[in-house]
């Protein structure tokens, strides 16, 4: 990322609100505007919404582009047609957030304030490391996870695409998750969780697949 550059943020709801505070304390950005396809939004925190995310077009080679989408299957879907664009997507790391030495970070991905990764942890693309979150050494987290705000996941943890880690959630030390997963606020995962579904409780249990 080069200061003075413009960002294009697609997505003008709650969590593109606190990409777009992330981008504007990085300060490498002289231009923030956003995208987004409910036609009825004009602006978002304080930036002009300047048409849908079918104009994402026009920026490729003009500006850095990020995909601000909750939704881990429209983010990924949005996501690869950037790509195979050749659009650029930049990493976004608030600057009281803490990343560890030898800590990788795919492009697209967030990572809020007051998240932690430790070293060596391996973060995907289009990923969100939420706000006050933490990833410690040697997790391997894959493609469009998100890692909610004030969860913690322990050491050595791997975790599938699209997987989301839920508020206040604890996942112990060397556990696998499969993909497309879902993990209930405040549940605790203490063991391989090895086929897709939503998991609450403490020990977190299936409740739907």
């Amino acid at each position: 990322m080069i200061r003075g550059k413009k960002l294009v943020i697609i997505g003008a709801g709650g969590h593109g609100k606190v990409v777009a505070d992330v981008a504007g304390k990085l300060c490498f950005y002289e231009t923030i505007l956003f995208l987004d396809d409910r036609g009825t939004v004009t602006e978002c925190c304080g930036f002009p919404v300047a048409g849908k995310s079918g104009n994402a077009a026009e920026y490729i080679g003009k500006a850095d582009i990020f995909v601000a989408i909750g939704s881990a299957d429209a983010r990924a879907r949005v996501m690869a047609g950037l790509i195979k664009a050749g659009a650029s997507l930049p990493v976004l790391i608030h600057p009281d957030a803490v990343v560890g030495q030898g800590a990788v970070i795919g492009r697209g991905t967030v990572v809020m304030a007051g998240a932690v990764i430790n070293s060596d942890a391996q973060i995907g693309e289009g990923c969100i490391v939420n706000t006050c979150s933490s990833v410690d050494h040697d997790c391997i987290l894959k493609d469009y996870v998100h890692v909610s705000v004030g969860a913690h996941v322990a050491g050595g943890v791997q975790i599938g695409d699209k997987t989301w880690i839920g508020a206040g959630a604890v996942v112990s030390n060397h556990v696998k998750i499969a993909p497309d997963c879902m993990v209930g606020a405040g549940a605790v995962v203490v063991k391989d969780i090895l086929v897709a579904g939503t998991y609450v409780g403490v020990p977190a249990r299936l409740i739907h697949s």
